[in-house]
């Protein structure tokens, strides 16, 4: 089981990953972001609690997408799908995330929360992950960045599954730095 802890003068953080049925726990003292932890959790169908503490919203929203990119990392098989594609309704939002575990960061959004897509970007960072984010409808922001939670979700899902081969043209690449 992947942990992974973060501790700055602004903020610690600890998060716990594993395969497992979407049960969370999450306790960062903000409750919306508590929220989207908890849905993240269940449409990927990772068990995953995540604690923290911190100075201002978004050092505790930039630090835990820190550690929850590096846990998904820290996750990803070998042979894994790698490849992840999903669009999500709720009430009048409409989002589209595909998603690639292959090793290239890139993001675009953007959500229409400045908190919210720097949490996607800096997931997408230390996922070292493609994420690819399009609102395709909506005007309230709770459900667009829901939404978008349970898209990513629902992405990883499938880019985490198991599979008999290595999705790259490049088989396994192993990056190593010597100092």
């Amino acid at each position: 089981m992947p942990v992974v802890q973060r501790k700055t003068t602004e903020t610690e953080i600890r998060v716990e990953i594993v395969r497992g049925s979407g049960v969370a726990r999450a306790d960062t003292g903000l409750p919306f972001l508590d929220h989207m932890l908890v849905t993240l959790a269940r449409y990927s169908g990772l068990d995953l609690r995540v604690e923290g503490r911190g100075d201002l919203r978004h050092h505790m929203l930039e630090d835990v997408a820190i550690c929850v990119g590096a846990a998904v990392q820290a996750l990803l098989p070998e042979r894994a799908a790698r490849y992840g594609d999903r669009t999500v309704p709720m009430d009048d939002a409409l989002v589209h995330c595909a998603l690639d575990l292959g090793g290239r960061v890139f993001y675009e959004g953007p959500l229409p929360s400045s908190l919210y897509d720097h949490w996607m970007r800096s997931f997408a960072e230390h996922a070292r992950a493609t994420v690819h984010l399009r609102v395709l409808r909506g005007h309230d922001r709770h459900h667009v960045v829901e939404a978008a939670f349970k898209a990513l979700g629902l992405a990883l899902r499938d880019a985490l599954v198991e599979g008999d081969a290595v999705f790259s043209t490049k088989g396994s690449v192993a990056l190593e730095i010597t100092p």
